[in-house]
């Protein structure tokens, strides 16, 4: 990749960011979906990616999420398990990167 200093934070250089940014989050938000607790599929159809300009998450939006995610005692189909998110977003952290840089490289090219 070539740095050109400011360049980088352009309206269209901000996009093209926010854009790799979008991508990453919804692989590792797919990743997640697969380890994700399952019992009637509410907890996985909450998911959900949001990004505005440079920041982005994923969320699973029910009143158990948290705890699902974070106890380990408890028992899961196999594949699901807790640590649903973290896990994911540390073992595709690279798929992640390359990702993001996809949409930069590109604008940098263009």
């Amino acid at each position: 990749m070539r740095w050109e200093g400011r360049r980088l934070w352009t309206s269209r250089g901000r996009r093209a960011a926010s854009a790799g940014l979008q991508k990453a989050l919804e692989h590792t938000l797919g990743v997640s979906q697969n380890q994700v607790p399952l019992e009637e599929s509410i907890l996985q159809k909450t998911g959900k990616v949001s990004v505005v300009g440079l920041e982005g998450v994923i969320t699973y939006d029910t009143k158990y999420a948290v705890r699902q995610h974070e106890e380990l005692t408890w028992k899961h189909a196999p594949g699901r398990k807790a640590k649903y998110l973290e896990d994911p977003m540390n073992s595709e952290r690279d798929a992640m990167l390359r990702l993001m840089a996809v949409p930069l490289i590109n604008w940098m090219r263009g």
